[in-house]
């Protein structure tokens, strides 16, 4: 991992750097890609603050910690920083495993009668659960996918939505009125 880091106000210490550099190589294992960290440690009156900007591939975590000791405050950041990876990890996870078990093909199908002329298109009816997720969530989650729609209950309005691709490109967004 390509780290850089800056000091202000306060006298650069290469054992400072080193420590650095030793808790940021710990990301490399947590990370699926190579990142780069931009640290900036900086002393205001008694205030020691250690502040990251890590950037992987789709992946950008910004953290921010202050203590009366800047070693402490450096622990302290790459545990949120942690935490932070290891959050984004689950979510792309439990978003990427498409939870099978929460389509379910109930198997009914309308068939056209067959003595008539006015025919009727197959329909295959699907029933999905979903839970509320908003509308970010919705575009990875389309974005993820093969399907070219996305149907979602949204977090914000308690409605069903759809989140489907246009022929141009774009995403388009249906939402019912009030």
């Amino acid at each position: 991992m390509h780290t850089s880091v800056t000091f202000k106000r306060i006298d650069p210490s290469d054992a400072l750097k080193s420590y650095v550099q030793k808790k940021v190589d710990r990301f490399d294992k947590m990370l699926e890609s190579p990142g780069e960290a931009n640290v900036v440690l900086s002393v205001e009156k008694i205030r020691h603050i250690a502040e990251i900007t890590l950037t992987c591939d789709r992946l950008k975590i910004h953290a921010k910690e202050e203590s009366e000791n800047m070693y402490s405050s450096i622990d302290t950041l790459m545990d949120k920083i942690a935490a932070q990876i290891k959050k984004n990890k689950e979510k792309v996870r439990r978003h990427m495993s498409g939870d099978k078990a929460s389509i379910k093909d109930n198997g009914i199908t309308l068939t056209p009668p067959e003595s008539t002329d006015d025919y009727t298109p197959e329909v295959i009816m699907e029933a999905i659960d979903f839970k509320p997720i908003d509308i970010d969530d919705a575009v990875e989650e389309l974005n993820s996918g093969k399907d070219n729609f996305f149907v979602f209950s949204n977090a914000r309005t308690e409605r069903v939505n759809v989140l489907y691709r246009r022929k141009d490109g774009k995403l388009g967004l249906i939402q019912p009125r009030r």
